[in-house]
């Protein structure tokens, strides 16, 4: 399978960045889950409980904004 997109640059020049950086956003919001994961998965005992909520709660809300967009980190 083979696509081609075709940009009309200076006019197209964001969506043209957009394209050829998909990936980077796709691994920054694969970081930023792995970090979400990480404080909740080996918090300390010390950690308030209302971090470790909005912690656990930010981390869902990244995986329903992915999932109501038709994206998953896998």
């Amino acid at each position: 399978m083979r696509a081609v997109l075709e940009y009309n640059l200076p006019d197209d020049e964001e969506a043209f960045a957009y394209a050829c950086n998909g990936w980077r956003w796709a691994h920054s919001m694969w970081e930023v889950d792995q970090y979400l994961r990480t404080q909740t998965k080996y918090a300390p005992d010390t950690m308030p409980e209302e971090v470790y909520k909005a912690l656990s709660e930010t981390r869902d809300e990244l995986h329903r904004i992915l999932n109501q967009n038709k994206l998953n980190l896998d």
